[in-house]
């Protein structure tokens, strides 16, 4: 070999050596994987996080008001001055829980919250195995009917049954005066408050089933079939079926529901007040209602604040199961 071919054969002075293969990172192995997932777990907390801070700011610092006023003594002197109120303590409770008044107050609205809840589910639970047995087209129709009472503002809907139980023009008085042996005509449904109530509570089950009609019906449509033939073919009849076989699929869902319709009824308040034309009687107060006319009737704040948070604490056992069954059904899931 010539000193001509060994020159060329030399690599050039200026090329630099391939880098080596195995040449170690400054940063330790799986430092983007680990990142990644910390921010993987990060985001969906960031996402939450604008509707956590308006949620703060329309219930939680209400309710903190609310707690701070019920130990004060708030009147209309100190609201139109802007001077601290007095701190009393406790004295605004033990005057509330010492009211024979409150007492059978709390006592009819629990009363209401049962026979509404009940109906509620009985009805929305009948409708929605009904809707099972429905052509398609007939429960597109009823679908889109109870979506329409569902959005009918609570202003009209209280306004249409003041018209169907008007005392001269209504339609429920015309129509039993038809019955032989009955006459409604001029009769006023509002003297009797267990009359009263009737309509009331019809105004609030007519808004809630449709909510209850579809989630129970959602609900129904993931029972195995193959489930139900079974039961068939084992001798059970139609009751037999659904006590062991659909309601078990959808008990989960009705708990909720239920729940959900407890605290909705528990806390009347709209369909009483627009009902009885802004001014309820006495005979018609439910602890919303009561809770109302404490604070701007009789100008005592502290104490409808204080019924409003005894209120919260008598539904805070039923908000508590009813997120201790919506995990349940996460678990589930």
């Amino acid at each position: 070999m010539t000193a001509a071919d060994t020159e060329a054969a030399a690599p050039p002075a200026d090329s630099e050596p391939p880098p080596p293969t195995g040449r170690k990172s400054g940063r330790p192995k799986g430092g983007g994987r680990a990142t990644a997932r910390t921010g993987g777990a990060l985001l969906p907390y960031l996402l939450i996080g604008p509707a956590i801070v308006a949620i703060a700011a329309i219930f939680a610092w209400p309710l903190v008001k609310t707690v701070i006023m019920s130990f004060q003594d708030m009147g209309r002197r100190e609201l139109w001055t802007g001077d601290s109120p007095p701190w009393v303590g406790f004295e605004q409770f033990s005057t509330i829980l010492g009211d024979s008044h409150f007492w059978s107050v709390t006592f009819k609205t629990v009363l209401f919250m049962v026979v509404c809840v009940t109906l509620t589910m009985s009805l929305g639970l009948l409708i929605a195995m009904s809707m099972q047995r429905m052509s398609p087209w007939v429960r597109l129709l009823l679908t889109g009917a109870l979506i329409a009472a569902w959005s009918m503002p609570l202003l009209v809907a209280t306004s249409v049954f003041r018209w169907l139980s008007d005392s001269d023009y209504g339609v429920i008085n015309s129509t039993l005066s038809k019955i032989p042996g009955l006459d409604f005509q001029g009769h006023n449904w509002f003297l009797n408050p267990w009359q009263g109530f009737t309509i009331i509570g019809a105004v609030v089950i007519w808004g809630a089933i449709p909510f209850v009609v579809i989630t129970l019906y959602a609900a129904l449509t993931q029972v195995p079939k193959e489930l139900e033939e079974a039961a068939k073919l084992d001798g059970a009849n139609s009751w037999g079926v659904f006590h062991h076989v659909v309601f078990p699929v959808i008990k989960p869902v009705f708990q909720m529901v239920a729940t959900l319709s407890v605290i909705w009824d528990f806390n009347i308040f709209g369909q009483v007040f627009l009902m009885r034309g802004n001014k309820p009687e006495p005979e018609y107060e439910l602890l919303g209602i009561y809770s109302f006319q404490k604070a701007f009737t009789s100008s005592s704040f502290s104490q409808g604040t204080a019924i409003a948070l005894i209120t919260v604490l008598l539904l805070s056992g039923v908000a508590a199961y009813y997120l201790r069954q919506l995990l349940k059904t996460g678990e589930v899931e």
